[in-house]
C-alpha cells in the first residue's frame, strides 16, 4: 500500500499517516517532522531548509524530490509507505510519479483531507511546533491554497485522487480511509 496524504496546515495529516502507518504496517513518511528534526539537529539538510521554513515558504523542488528518492530507496520502504507533506504542487506530483515509476513502486491512491481556512488557523494554532506561529501560519495556508487546485486536478486526471472532510474526530477519519481504500 503506498498512500499519499494531502492537506492543508492542520488537515489532519501527521495524525492519520501515524495512525494508518499502525494499522497498516507501513512506514509514514512526513517530510514536515523530516525537516523539523534536521533544522534540530543542524545536519546539512536542515542548515538548507531552515531559511525557507522559517519564512513558511516551501523548499526548492529540486531539494525535495532528491530529498523523497533518498527516503524511497531505504530497504523499509520495500511493503509501501504513507506519504505526507508532499507533493505540493503538480509539478512536485508528476516528478514523484516519475520516480515512483523508476523505483517500481507504484502509487496505490491519494488522500485528500479537506478542511475550512478557520479550522486549519485554530488547529495549527493548537499544535506548539516551533514554526507554528500566526503570521507562519497563513502565509503557509495561503501557499497551500495557491496551489492545491492543480494538485487535485493532477491527481483526479490519474483517477488516483479520494477527498474526505477532515472535520471530524481522528478515529472516525481514519475509518473513513480504511473503507475507501479497502482495507
Amino acid at each position: 500500500m503506498r498512500l499519499v496524504l494531502l492537506g492543508g496546515p492542520g488537515a489532519g495529516k501527521g495524525t492519520q499517516s501515524h495512525r494508518l502507518s499502525q494499522r497498516l504496517q507501513v512506514p509514514g513518511i512526513s517530510t514536515g517532522n523530516i525537516l523539523r528534526q534536521a533544522i534540530a539537529s543542524q545536519d546539512a539538510l536542515g542548515m538548507e531548509a531552515e531559511p525557507y521554513l522559517k519564512k513558511g515558504e516551501l523548499l526548492p523542488d529540486p531539494m525535495m524530490i532528491n530529498f523523497i528518492r533518498s527516503r524511497l530507496v531505504q530497504p523499509d520502504m520495500e511493503r509501501g509507505w504513507i506519504l505526507e507533506g508532499y507533493p505540493r504542487t503538480a509539478f512536485q506530483a508528476e516528478e514523484l510519479d516519475f520516480l515512483l515509476e523508476d523505483l517500481q513502486q507504484p502509487l496505490t491512491c491519494v488522500i485528500y483531507l479537506k478542511i475550512e481556512e478557520k479550522v486549519m488557523i485554530e488547529r495549527s494554532l493548537t499544535r506548539s511546533l516551533v514554526d507554528d506561529q500566526p503570521d507562519v501560519i497563513q502565509k503557509r495556508i495561503d501557499s497551500f491554497q495557491e496551489k492545491i487546485a492543480l494538485l487535485l486536478d493532477y491527481y483526479t486526471g490519474k483517477k488516483k485522487l479520494i477527498t474526505l472532510s477532515a472535520e471530524d474526530t481522528p478515529e472516525n477519519i481514519e475509518m473513513l480511509i480504511l473503507k475507501q481504500i479497502n482495507f
